[in-house]
């Protein structure tokens, strides 16, 4: 022996029970286990089932391993049967075998750390080469070995996974930036845009692996987005709350307005003005909210209250002309009952006196108008049809009657004419219908004193 040393709980080479464990001897080479490179080599052996196979205990206590060189020292044993020597160091074999098949479990199922199997599996391989034990080490080198390749292969993996990782959150914050600048460049939707970039923010958060250069890079620009956004957004409002004072202060023009016309009588003007303001207070456009629907509340009860007054003026004003058409009809009745037949001048003062009647009491419906009027100028032909006759058959007085009907005409043209300075339409018209009536009469009288 040219080397050894003591494990712990033993002396060198003194007393009973002394184990001595040796690193290296020369040794004629013995069989072992050939190493054959391969994918996944097979199992290793349990070295404690079968310790004889893999080595040795000579008559003086020497423990030997069997390897593809040849035999090597591993220990001294003087503690009992050679057996027991070998059954120590298969055992110990056979905690580093476990600790190797435990690396490839792990490694093949996908839960074990490459980089922790890298470094462990070099350890186990550093060590065999002195390892105090006794077991197929050709085997469990080949197993360590293809630890190695798979931990190396893991890592690859880990590297290509994390560069993709890294590539994809790369790529997914370039894609979270421009959504930002788009937003900040083109949306009107503030609330929604708002809304959006809050959501860009909460996902850039928990994107983790870009390369912080290019972190930074993407930052300032999605921060460069975010601040436009919100001076385009700021501006926008800002315009809007101009807009709307001009809106209040227009609006409020309008309603005072509205309300001074409350007591306007002007039906048919006014009426047409409120619908002139309502498209007025469209075009104004929104104030703020409680100030929007505080004046519009005034607006509309102003509206309401004018409209309420011309309902109730309309409807003493129906109830008026309906009396009026009851006394028309009465007038009618009496008129129709003149008969000049009888005594011609008397006819003609009757229907005269009714005329100024008709004329005195006023309008009716508007619906009733013709009607009346119809019936009244058939009683008006009826009296003037007998009166054209009675020229024809004599023509007593024929001048003084001209002279008459010629007054008459006269008077009603000035009636007329003073209903127009007045601006009483209908009683211009009436007026004028009169004095039609009347110079057809006179037309009629001076042709019979012309053809006397």
């Amino acid at each position: 022996m040219t080397e050894h040393e003591t494990t712990p709980g033993t002396t060198g080479d003194s007393g009973a029970g002394a184990v001595v464990e040796q690193t290296r001897v020369e040794a004629t080479p013995v069989e072992a286990t050939p190493v054959t490179p391969v994918t996944a080599p097979p199992p290793v052996p349990v070295a404690s089932d079968h310790p004889d196979r893999w080595g040795r205990v000579d008559a003086d206590g020497t423990v030997y391993v069997k390897t593809a060189e040849g035999e090597r020292v591993v220990g001294s044993w003087q503690a009992g049967e050679p057996a027991e020597g070998l059954a120590h160091f298969a055992r110990r074999f056979d905690d580093i075998r476990t600790e190797v098949e435990l690396l490839v479990t792990r490694l093949s199922s996908g839960a074990g750390d490459p980089k922790h199997a890298l470094t462990s599996a070099k350890h186990v391989q550093e060590s065999l080469a002195d390892a105090a034990v006794v077991g197929d080490l050709a085997a469990l080198a080949a197993r360590v070995e293809y630890v190695l390749v798979k931990a190396e292969e893991g890592l690859e993996a880990a590297k290509a996974a994390k560069d993709e990782a890294r590539a994809a959150a790369g790529a997914r914050k370039q894609e979270l930036v421009e959504e930002a600048e788009a937003l900040a460049n083109e949306s009107t939707q503030w609330k929604a845009a708002g809304d959006r970039l809050r959501q860009i923010l909460d996902e850039w958060k928990t994107i983790r692996g870009v390369d912080r250069k290019t972190d930074e890079q993407l930052w300032r620009r999605f921060s460069k987005a975010r601040d436009a956004f919100n001076r385009r957004r700021g501006s926008h409002f800002a315009d809007l709350d101009r807009q709307r004072s001009v809106a209040k202060t227009r609006k409020q023009e309008l309603v005072e307005e509205a309300e001074k016309l409350i007591e306007s009588d002007d039906w048919g003007a006014t009426a047409g003005r409120y619908k002139d303001l309502m498209v007025e207070w469209k075009a104004a456009g929104r104030a703020p909210k409680e100030a929007d629907d505080a004046l519009w509340q005034r607006f509309r009860a102003a509206q309401d209250a004018f409209f309420a007054k011309r309902s109730e003026a309309f409807n003493e004003r129906d109830a008026e002309f309906a009396t009026n058409a009851k006394l028309k009809e009465e007038l009618l009745a009496e008129a129709d009952r003149i008969d000049p037949s009888l005594d011609l001048e008397a006819a003609r003062n009757q229907l005269y006196k009714i005329q100024e009647r008709w004329d005195a009491i006023g309008k009716v419906p508007r619906e009733r108008v013709r009607e009346l009027e119809g019936k009244l100028r058939t009683i008006e032909e009826r009296v003037r049809g007998a009166v054209d006759a009675q020229w024809r058959r004599s023509d007593p007085e024929a001048e003084a009657r001209v002279a008459q009907f010629r007054e008459r005409v006269e008077q009603f043209e000035a009636q007329a004419a003073k209903a127009r300075t007045a601006g009483d339409k209908r009683r211009a018209e009436q007026a004028e219908a009169q004095a039609k009536q009347w110079r057809e009469w006179l037309a009629a009288a001076e042709q019979a004193v012309a053809s006397r």
